[in-house]
């Protein structure tokens, strides 16, 4: 079992930058593919980045270049840092953890883009 607990989310201005944070209860180590997905308003969830246990990283269209997906097994976090926000970055922002077939979620964080 593992639990995930996103933090990080807050209101920034376009063209700031915010960390988010997912920190696993359980050992996450090199065993689970580590996603970050968000749900805009009136919008479905969507895959923003992705980091497989082999460290291969992958992202939307809409981020690269100014996301960045990454891990630290030994705290067990994954981090997604964000430049260069965009007004539709906003969204709230949920961490997930994939082995197996088996899918583990946070309860999200919520990012926002606004002057």
């Amino acid at each position: 079992q593992v639990q995930l607990v996103e933090s990080g989310g807050d209101l920034v201005q376009p063209g700031g930058s915010l960390r988010l944070s997912c920190a696993a209860s359980g050992s996450i180590g090199g065993l689970y593919s580590m996603n970050w997905y968000r749900r805009a308003p009136g919008k479905q969830r969507e895959l923003v980045a992705g980091l497989t246990p082999g460290g291969k990283s992958t992202y939307a269209d809409s981020v690269k270049g100014r996301f960045t997906i990454s891990r630290d097994n030994g705290k067990n976090t994954v981090y997604l840092e964000m430049n260069n926000l965009k007004p539709e970055d906003t969204a709230v922002y949920y961490c997930n953890a994939a082995r197996l077939g088996i899918l583990y979620w946070g309860q999200g964080t919520q990012v926002t883009v606004s002057a």
